[in-house]
């Protein structure tokens, strides 16, 4: 399975209708849209798993799709580098 990043989605997309668009290249196995998780709101981008060979022809083929007036940034997701943890501990005075 391959994980394609989709940034710059208008507010008010939906997983629903990242499927939608997606299915037109292949089959897609699972999509999620990420929220701020202090407020809730859609922080405009998301990840669709889709089979490699599926994957590669809707990322070149969707890359720069205009939805809702926004043009898609889409591409396979890197992992996210690891951040240090801020230390922990007892608040100090």
């Amino acid at each position: 399975m391959t994980t394609i990043y989709v940034g710059n989605l208008p507010f008010n997309a939906t997983e629903q209708d990242l499927r939608v668009l997606f299915e037109r290249h292949g089959t897609v196995d699972s999509v999620k849209l990420i929220n701020d998780r202090e407020t809730g709101k859609p922080r405009g981008f998301g990840f669709v798993d889709m089979p490699p060979a599926e994957a590669q022809g809707a990322i070149q083929a969707l890359n720069g799709y205009q939805m809702g007036g926004r043009p898609l940034r889409v591409n396979e997701a890197q992992e996210r580098p690891q951040r240090p943890r801020q230390g922990g501990g007892p608040f100090r005075r």
